[in-house]
């Protein structure tokens, strides 16, 4: 029984004996591959610039060569001088003469002349258009008078008071503006009414016409 079991152990390992006689002299026979060459970078193949050429030897105590085509350095003769510089903007009322020269004088003996103008008269400063009466401002003088016409309805039920205006008088003299200060129910469309048709004498300031800013009462009574 022993040795049937070591049968097929026996028959492996000569299968195995002669497969290695078999394969070791053929894996001799075979080159190895050989690996190509790895291909040169673009930046190693490049050619190295040449060096420059070492400059000549200067030789010293020879005059320098000029070309036979080179233009001349010294100035042609004939050329005529620049004509003086004259200044460019002169002001209003400055008259120059002979050009500009150094402490009021100028190349040849002529003398520099400026003139300057005397500055304008300075003018007062108009009068305001409209004052305040008052200090020396008088009111002026009512050439035109109208007498206010009582409501009837105010009358009727007796509303009384005073009622206060500011009026603009203008340089010739009549109403302009009308502003109530101090209303009185059914008494201020009669007041202004009356106080429109009021003419003035002008207002001098200086001896020029003004506006005139003043205040007017009108009072309203029922007289029994």
């Amino acid at each position: 029984m022993r040795r049937l079991r070591m049968l097929p152990v026996s028959i492996a390992a000569h299968v195995v004996a002669a497969l290695a006689l078999l394969i070791i002299p053929l894996a001799a026979e075979v080159e190895r591959p050989v690996p190509a060459p790895l291909a040169r970078p673009e930046f190693l193949a490049a050619k190295a610039v040449p060096a420059p050429p070492a400059p000549s030897a200067v030789r010293t105590g020879e005059p320098a060569r000029s070309s036979a085509t080179a233009a001349p350095i010294a100035a042609g003769s004939g050329i005529p001088p620049d004509p003086p510089v004259q200044p460019s903007y002169v002001p209003p009322g400055v008259a120059v003469e002979g050009g500009v020269g150094g402490a009021g004088e100028v190349p040849g003996g002529v003398e520099t002349v400026v003139t300057v103008p005397e500055p304008p008269p300075v003018a007062p400063p108009p009068p305001p258009r409209i004052v305040r009466v008052g200090g020396d401002i008088r009111e002026p003088r009512k050439v035109v008078d109208v007498r206010p016409v009582y409501p009837p309805l105010a009358q009727a039920g007796r509303v009384e008071g005073t009622v206060v205006l500011e009026a603009v008088i203008n340089e010739r003299g009549t109403i302009e503006r009308i502003k109530v200060l101090r209303s009185v129910p059914l008494l201020d469309a009669a007041a202004v009414d009356a106080v429109r048709q009021w003419r003035y004498t002008p207002t001098l300031l200086n001896g020029v016409p003004v506006g005139v800013l003043m205040t007017i009462y009108i009072t309203f009574s029922v007289h029994d």
